[in-house]
């Protein structure tokens, strides 16, 4: 599947945005919409997005964007897939069940953005000791 057939076949699984440029597919999601997109791009038998390759969030300091790199080894498919999330209560579902190497970097966008990831197994601070005055 080519590169307009790939992006049709994402924009038919849920009300996403695309932006345009760049080498790669870059898809926004909604943070309600967020959780179910990404086990489909796991499980999908079209996509199988297999390999998490970059987790991080970006500060655009009106609000934060969650920003996935996924990969699917099988058909070669490199996505980006970003979540818009509140400054105040930057909040998002946990992916770590779904790509183990999400485990890790979830906790390091938690120390360095206070950002919550609901339902991760361990959500603690990687390097600032518990406690630190900067840590709400």
């Amino acid at each position: 599947m080519g590169r307009e057939e790939l992006q049709a076949y994402l924009n038919g699984l849920d009300t996403l945005t695309f932006e345009e440029g760049g080498e790669w597919i870059n898809l926004f999601v909604e943070p309600a919409n967020f959780r179910a997109l990404m086990e489909r791009l796991r499980q999908d038998e079209k996509l199988l997005f297999d390999y998490l390759f970059c987790l991080t969030c970006v500060d655009f300091k009106t609000h934060l964007t969650m920003v996935y790199h996924l990969s699917s080894t099988r058909y070669r498919y490199n996505i980006v897939v970003k979540c818009k999330l509140d400054r105040q209560q930057p909040s998002i579902e946990t992916v770590c069940d779904i790509w183990r190497t999400a485990e890790f970097h979830e906790r390091e966008v938690y120390e360095l953005f206070g950002v919550h990831f609901h339902n991760h197994p361990d959500l603690r601070l990687l390097i600032l000791p518990e406690g630190w005055e900067g840590k709400n």
